[in-house]
């Protein structure tokens, strides 16, 4: 049961938006490019790594709100396999605060009964950043509520030739035979494997692109740009975008059976003539 309490005081602005939600046609997960983090610091003259640092307060506010909605799944891109074209001391700030994050807000996690994931190659990252995710990947383990994926040194086209690898393993080990290779083989051997696809992406600042994002598996999400800069997304941001989503008819390319228009009433004389 939602308590939306938790989610936004009944004197808080955000209660409207809460109020106006259909809980019962949320979207079962939520993807979300977390972008703007160097133009909020360069509007405000700031290095681009207090960007990234005032965007952990963004993260915070969508991932509690994300789980005090009960979605399913929640995954957030925050580091791409072309982001290591950044500035060396970039990334190295990048990393210190994933590290930063993960330390402050395991416990937060815990006691909202959030399942931590990583999606992408976690061995290419640095050992200390490793043994960081592998700590709240233990921790949450047991963890039966909301999926909280942090895609990290990932690429969406890496993961489609990782799943490629993976069944051509399996084909030439004799596990499977290449006539059962279709959508659902795929899909088994992606990093989300297990969890529903995206039924919303979301994108912050303005920028209308994906970025090499979960592209199998946005295949049907629908998808809500908005102009607001990651560091400033909160939580009324992301009900604004659930209840752009709840406005959106959701077809998976076939068409709404539609409705047959009631038959206009016929005139005195036109029954008169059918009766005749």
């Amino acid at each position: 049961m939602i308590d939306k309490d938790r989610i936004a005081a009944p004197e808080s602005p955000d209660r409207a938006l809460l109020d106006a939600l259909d809980l019962g046609r949320l979207p079962r997960h939520v993807a979300v490019i977390m972008d703007g983090n160097g133009r909020w610091a360069r509007q405000r003259r700031l290095p681009r790594v207090e960007g990234h640092r005032a965007g952990i307060a963004a993260v915070r506010a969508t991932v509690e709100t994300a789980a005090r909605l009960e979605l399913e799944a929640l995954t957030l891109y925050a580091f791409s396999t072309e982001n290591w074209k950044r500035p060396r001391l970039e990334v190295a700030a990048l990393m210190a605060l994933l590290k930063e994050y993960i330390r402050r807000e395991l416990k937060t996690l815990l006691s909202n009964d959030i399942r931590f994931r990583v999606v992408g190659r976690m061995d290419g990252l640095e050992p200390s950043v490793q043994r960081a995710l592998e700590r709240a990947l233990e921790a949450t383990a047991d963890c039966r509520g909301m999926v909280f994926n942090i895609a990290l040194n990932y690429s969406g086209r890496v993961e489609i030739a990782d799943a490629a690898r993976a069944l051509a393993e399996d084909v030439r080990a004799g596990r499977l035979d290449p006539s059962q290779v279709d959508e659902a083989a795929i899909a088994s051997r992606l990093y989300t494997a297990g969890q529903p696809d995206p039924d919303l992406l979301i994108r912050t600042s303005g920028e209308l692109r994906i970025s090499n994002f979960l592209l199998w598996q946005i295949a049907y999400a629908e998808i809500h740009v908005t102009p607001v800069l990651w560091p400033d997304f909160r939580c009324r941001h992301f009900l604004e975008s659930l209840l752009e989503y709840q406005k959106r008819e959701r077809r998976y390319g076939g068409v709404l059976d539609p409705v047959a228009p009631e038959e206009p009433a016929a005139a005195p004389e036109q029954r008169a003539a059918i009766s005749r």
